[in-house]
């Protein structure tokens, strides 16, 4: 499942800037490569599930935040050349987030309340029994 689909991206930049973007027929066909912009939002899925890595994926229900940033990921993917200032910032900004939630700074919760796993800690550890074995016990043995 994908988290997000040509139409959300339709419905957030409009089908004229995706013709421009995924159309590269000689002669222009005037319509959306779909196969170009399942590959933008298949990467935008991968990069996404990197940092969502303590979270149980995949996610059972996709929050709002996880489809807007999948649609600027995607978007971004979507240029050959350098994108408009706008859409870099986005993008930037997205990865941001993605850091954020990452670090547990911004927890995602979807419809069956699952949470990032606790950070597992590597701090010191103790151990409450003397060693077993040292030069003294071993003696004749060393």
């Amino acid at each position: 499942m994908s988290y997000a689909t040509v139409q959300n991206l339709i419905d957030r930049y409009g089908e004229h800037l995706l013709v421009m973007l995924t159309d590269h027929a000689d002669p222009p066909s005037g319509v959306i490569d779909g196969a170009t912009v399942a590959r933008a939002l298949n990467g935008a899925d991968d990069l996404i599930n990197g940092f969502l890595g303590a979270y149980q994926l995949p996610l059972t229900a996709v929050p709002e935040l996880v489809t807007k940033l999948a649609e600027v990921i995607a978007i971004y993917d979507l240029h050959v050349t350098s994108p408009e200032e706008k859409i870099q910032k986005d993008y930037d900004n997205a990865l941001k987030r993605l850091a954020e939630i990452s670090k547990g700074t911004i927890q995602l919760k979807d419809a069956a309340g699952i949470e990032p796993a606790a950070p597992q800690g590597s701090g010191v550890q103790i151990t409450d029994r003397e060693r077993a074995f040292t030069p003294e016990s071993m003696t004749g043995f060393i």
